[in-house]
C-alpha cells in the first residue's frame, strides 16, 4: 500500500484539503465530531469529482455506442483472419482509425476516479492508523476518528480485529453487520446499473460478442466488489456505493432521454414522444426535435420503432419535418408510410404514374383496342362494305366468271384491303 500511496500522494493532499472544506460547512450544522458531518464530507467529494466527469461520461456513452456499431465488421474481420491474429489486429487498429473509436473510452471514468479512489483511502487509512496526511492536522484526526456512521467508525474494515475496533469507541458485530450492508448495496447498484444498460439500451437486432461480455460483466463486477468491499475502509465504502448510485441514476437519466437506436429504451421513448407530440401538435425539446430530425434523415433506413413513430405521426395528421419539427398535414403535405411509399395527408396511396410499354405491347394494345371498338360501333348504311354489288364494274364481273350475288359482300383475299377492290385491266398475249 506504501507503494501505491507514494504514486498518488501528489493527488493526496487536494483530496484532504476538500474533504476538510465540506467538513467545516457540514461540522456547522451537525457537530464537528459527528458521523453525518464526515460522511456528508465523503459524498460531497464524490459529487463533486462526478460532476467534473461527466463530459468524460459523455465520451464513455459515445464510445460504448460506436462499439456496437461497429460489432458487425470486428465479427467479419475476426472471422476473416481467424488463423493469423497479427493480420488481425492490424484490421482492427486500421477500422478503429477509419471510425475514429477507441476502445479504451468507454473505461475513461473509472480511470480517472481511481487516483481520487486511492488517495481518499490513503486518507482514511492513516485516520485509522493516527497519522497526519496532508492538511488533515492533529486536530482533525481526533475528530475523524471519533465520527461514527451508524455505528461504525469511518475508518475501521470489516476484517478489523475486535481490539482495533474497540479502540476506536465500537464493537466488531456493530462494525461487520454496517460493512456487510454497505458492500451488499454496493454490489447490488452495480449489478443493477450494468443490467438496466444490457435490457434497455442494447441493440437487440445485433448479436454480437461484444454483448456476450457485456453480460458476463454485469455478474463478475458484483462479485469483484464484494470480494474487495470487504479490505475497504467504512469512509470508502461510503464513496464508493454514492459513486455507484450516481452512476445508476445518471444511466436511467441518459437512457430515457437519449435511448440506443433499435433498443427497448429507443420503443419507449419514442412512444413517448408520439403521445406528447400529438397532444401538443409540437416537439417541445431541443433533445426532442435532433432525434426526430435524425429518424427523418434515415430515410428508409429507418428500424421498426421508428417507423412506428412516423406511421403515429400520419394517423395524427402530422408530418415530420427534416428540421425536426412537425406539422399539420394537409393535401399538400406528404408523409412516408411504414414501407417508405408516399401518402398524401388522408393516408391514401399517392397517385403513381402508368409504367412504360414496349413498341410491341402498344401495338398488340392498340390492336386489340381498335378489333374490340369495331365490334361495339354500331354499322351504318354509309359504309363502303354495304354498297350493293351491281355498283361494281361489270368488267370486274364478266372477268371474274362469276354472276354476281346481289346483297352479298365480296370477300377481301388475304394482303388485300376490304371493300370493293379495283379491277385488274387484262393482260395482253
Amino acid at each position: 500500500m506504501d507503494t501505491i500511496a507514494s504514486l498518488f500522494s501528489f493527488i493526496t493532499t487536494p483530496v484532504s484539503w476538500v474533504i476538510v472544506q465540506f467538513h467545516t460547512v457540514y461540522g456547522a450544522l451537525f457537530g464537528p465530531d459527528t458521523g453525518w458531518a464526515w460522511g456528508l464530507s465523503i459524498v460531497s467529494l464524490v459529487i463533486l469529482i462526478r460532476i467534473c466527469l461527466i463530459p468524460l461520461f459523455v465520451k464513455q456513452i459515445k464510445a460504448t455506442r460506436a462499439m456496437q456499431t461497429l460489432q458487425p465488421e470486428m465479427k467479419k474481420i475476426q472471422e476473416r483472419y481467424k488463423n493469423d491474429k497479427q493480420r488481425q489486429s492490424e484490421e482492427m487498429m486500421k477500422l478503429y482509425k477509419e471510425t475514429g473509436t477507441n476502445p479504451l473510452s468507454s473505461c475513461l471514468p473509472i480511470l480517472a476516479q481511481s487516483p481520487f479512489f486511492f488517495a481518499l483511502y490513503h486518507v482514511l487509512n492513516s485516520i485509522a492508523s493516527n497519522d497526519t496526511i496532508g492538511v488533515i492536522n492533529e486536530n482533525l484526526l481526533q475528530s475523524a476518528q471519533k465520527a461514527h456512521i451508524v455505528g461504525a467508525p469511518l475508518a475501521v474494515k470489516f476484517t478489523d480485529s475486535s481490539s482495533k475496533v474497540e479502540a476506536l469507541g465500537a464493537s466488531l458485530t456493530d462494525v461487520r453487520v454496517v460493512t456487510a450492508v454497505m458492500i451488499v448495496m454496493m454490489s447490488a447498484s452495480q449489478f443493477f446499473t450494468q443490467r438496466q444498460l444490457m435490457t434497455k439500451n442494447v441493440d437487440t437486432t445485433v448479436k454480437t460478442p461484444f454483448m456476450q461480455q457485456q453480460k458476463m460483466l454485469m455478474y463478475v463486477f458484483p462479485v469483484m466488489f464484494a470480494v474487495f468491499g470487504i479490505n475497504f475502509p467504512v469512509g470508502v465504502l461510503v464513496y464508493w456505493l454514492t459513486t455507484n448510485v450516481w452512476t445508476m441514476g445518471q444511466q436511467m437519466y441518459v437512457i430515457r432521454n437519449n435511448p440506443t437506436p433499435g433498443s427497448k429504451a429507443q420503443a419507449e421513448y419514442l412512444e413517448r414522444l408520439t403521445k406528447h407530440v400529438t397532444q401538443h401538435d409540437k416537439v417541445g425539446k431541443r433533445r426532442d426535435r435532433a432525434i426526430v430530425k435524425a429518424i427523418v434523415a434515415k430515410g428508409r433506413d429507418r428500424n421498426e420503432f421508428e417507423r412506428k413513430f412516423i406511421n403515429g405521426l400520419s394517423k395524427a395528421n402530422l408530418a415530420a419535418q427534416a428540421d425536426g419539427t412537425v406539422i399539420k398535414s394537409d393535401a399538400a403535405a406528404v408523409a412516408e408510410a411504414e414501407d417508405g411509399t408516399p401518402t398524401t395527408a388522408t393516408g391514401a396511396a399517392k397517385r403513381q404514374q402508368p409504367k412504360r410499354q414496349s413498341k410491341s405491347q402498344r401495338q398488340h394494345g392498340g390492336a386489340a383496342g381498335a378489333k374490340a371498338a369495331g365490334e361495339n360501333e354500331p354499322k351504318t348504311s354509309l359504309t363502303k362494305s354495304d354498297e350493293p354489288e351491281d355498283a361494281k364494274p361489270a368488267a370486274a364481273a364478266k372477268k371474274g366468271g362469276a354472276k354476281p350475288a346481289g346483297g352479298t359482300r365480296s370477300k377481301a383475299q388475304s394482303g388485300q384491303r376490304k371493300g370493293p377492290q379495283r379491277p385488274k385491266s387484262p393482260s395482253k398475249k
